[in-house]
């Protein structure tokens, strides 16, 4: 249920058409004005460092907003996870997707023709979200970026709140859908705990109304309150999804957030370890997917990080796995350089060759072979499914590539009827 539109354009040029000029940096956790938006770029442009910030003033902001979307050279794109997976799958000329979440008249532009947007999901206004981009090397006054990166910031206040969250359940029953894809819930993140527990907990009761023979798979995305995420997964959301995809990050911050294995494991060190992800990944299906004895629908977890995916499943639940992974990977490659298909010229292999299934049990150990790129193992019931992915060397977008991975694997998945 979250969706925006992307403005992406040259962080310093925009400044400039907004009359600003150069000077010192420093962060500010919450935009207030021109002058915050103008100290917090410096702050992190000097640094390299990606940031993302909310601009508490409306009206300045859509001033800005106005300013940016206009600017010659600025590109406009579909963003939030929910549009962005509607979009991927929208590209299959058989499927047919709705998508819920706030659509103004530009987004409503932007969207393909088989994605079907209820009225109750329009607004006058779209909510944009302004990416201001830097090159490594770039000079604004007396500071110079070490390396490319972006500074993100909006007013959203639509998405936070997941405001068609319910539209979206009360159009399940006309729409009759064969999946339900959940995103978002991270924007809740910006709200008061009270308001955000009350959310969460109709949400919860929303989700809880969707039919049981209706798969439903959510994609989480970067989150910072570890009480939230804890809550997300213990009592409240997972039990009522069937499948989950997530990167690295959010597989690390989960695992912190619950004390599970390898919880003490401050951040990855280059390409993340197969045996400690695969650790982390079972530990989810075992504590909190379902069992004879415990009635959670969770089944299966789409993990991807640059390097390599793992697609993890609970026994008896699902099929065609060596497929899903490796369109999945697939879709990486051919997005990120956008191109048809793999260009060998343009890609490069980052995984382990050879790996540990497990850092915790007795693993086993496997080489990968080329003519087999997909590797199968199984742990009590549950089977991994592994491949390595050609890596784009200079990608030319890499906002949403979660995001395809996540819905071109669910495109080649099958579900068992139970």
């Amino acid at each position: 249920v979250n969706t925006c539109v992307d403005v992406v354009l040259s962080g310093v040029k925009l400044l400039e058409a907004l009359g600003l000029e150069p000077g010192d940096g420093k962060n500010h956790a919450v935009l207030n004005s021109r002058q915050d938006l103008r100290e917090a770029f410096t702050h992190f442009m000097e640094k390299g460092a990606a940031a993302e910030r909310f601009f508490s003033d409306a009206e300045t902001f859509h001033r800005i907003a106005q300013t940016a979307s206009e600017y010659p050279g600025a590109q406009l794109y579909v963003g939030g996870n929910a549009a962005l997976i509607g979009q991927k799958l929208a590209t299959n000329p058989d499927l047919e997707i709705l998508l819920c979440g706030p659509v103004g008249p530009k987004l409503h532009e932007l969207l393909d023709e088989n994605v079907v947007v209820p009225p109750e999901s329009m607004q006058e206004r779209d909510e944009f979200h302004l990416i201001l981009e830097y090159q490594a090397g770039e000079e604004w006054g007396q500071v110079r970026a070490p390396n490319a990166n972006r500074f993100i910031f909006s007013h959203d206040l639509s998405n936070g709140a997941l405001n068609m969250l319910e539209v979206f359940v009360s159009s399940l029953d006309e729409f009759q859908p064969d999946l339900v894809v959940l995103s978002g819930l991270h924007m809740m993140e910006g709200q008061s705990k009270e308001m955000r527990q009350r959310r969460l907990m109709e949400a919860v009761a929303s989700i809880s109304d969707i039919p049981t023979d209706i798969p439903i798979h959510l994609e989480l995305a970067s989150m910072t309150d570890q009480d939230f995420m804890s809550n997300i997964m213990h009592q409240q959301v997972f039990p009522l999804v069937n499948s989950i995809g997530l990167n690295e990050q959010e597989l690390l911050f989960l695992t912190q957030s619950a004390s599970g294995p390898h919880a003490s494991l401050a951040s990855w060190s280059g390409v993340p370890d197969v045996g400690v992800v695969s650790d982390i990944l079972f530990w989810i299906l075992k504590e909190h997917g379902k069992t004879a004895d415990r009635t959670s629908d969770l089944t299966r977890i789409h993990f991807h990080t640059l390097a390599y995916h793992i697609l993890v499943t609970v026994d008896g639940y699902w099929g065609n796995q060596v497929a899903a992974v490796a369109a999945g990977a697939r879709a990486a490659g051919t997005q990120a350089c956008a191109t048809e298909t793999i260009d060998t010229s343009k890609v490069f292999l980052k995984a382990p060759l050879e790996f540990v299934t497990s850092q915790t049990e007795a693993p086993s150990k496997i080489s990968l072979n080329p003519d087999e790129p997909v590797v199968h193992w199984h742990r009590e019931g549950v089977s991994f499914h592994f491949t390595p992915v050609l890596v784009c060397k200079d990608p030319v977008r890499t906002v949403g590539l979660g995001d395809a991975i996540s819905a071109v694997g669910l495109l080649y998945s099958e579900v068992y009827s139970h």
